[in-house]
């Protein structure tokens, strides 16, 4: 890690230290992981924040109100993460296929859902790489996001020149046909 993303996180955990954490509700998203436990055997806890609004060409994550503070300086960043729920496919079926067929396409190669960006998987997070248009209280304004109206959104992260692939990266033939995609593309 880069000294200045380290020394950023190391500021950003001794600051959090003297706060409080905020709970919400459990919502239908997040009800399949309370059964898991984490290292101290207590249960995983996953709410949602906010939700995906999608109405004509406008593309918003509303975020709940109580947490709009944590917006603050988002509308500096170009990009945010947006990690979210694949609340269509919460099914304890679906959770259990590992390995498919990627965007559902048989003359692609079966894959392990951890090679590919299939929606079924045992948990079931997605990620979505958003450009920011504007940030307005608690809604942020995104150009495009490849989920559903109503998806619950359980994180927002803004993207950082150093979560960025050093050297060029590669994929496979069924993901980008074959090409190779330099770091800065």
């Amino acid at each position: 890690m880069p000294s200045s993303r380290r020394k950023f996180l190391t500021g950003a955990a001794s600051a959090a230290a003297g706060g409080s954490l905020v709970q919400a509700s459990v919502g239908r998203a997040a009800e399949g992981l309370q059964k898991s436990a984490n290292s101290a055997g207590e249960p995983l806890r996953v709410d949602p924040i906010g939700r995906v609004e999608k109405t004509g060409t406008s593309v918003c994550i509303r975020l709940a109100e109580k947490y709009a503070a944590g917006l603050l300086g988002l509308d500096q960043w170009s990009h945010v993460n947006v990690l979210w729920w694949f609340d269509k496919n919460d099914e304890p079926a679906k959770r259990a296929i590992l390995q498919v067929h990627p965007r559902g396409n048989p003359a692609n190669p079966l894959t392990g859902v951890f090679a590919c960006r299939a929606p079924v998987r045992p948990n079931l997070i997605a990620l979505s790489t958003c450009r920011v248009l504007a940030v307005d209280g608690n809604v942020v304004t995104v150009d495009q996001i490849d989920a559903f109206d109503g998806t619950p959104v359980l994180d927002l992260k803004p993207l950082s020149p150093p979560d960025l692939a050093d050297g060029p990266i590669r994929v496979p033939d069924w993901a980008g046909g074959g090409r190779q995609q330099p770091a800065d593309s």
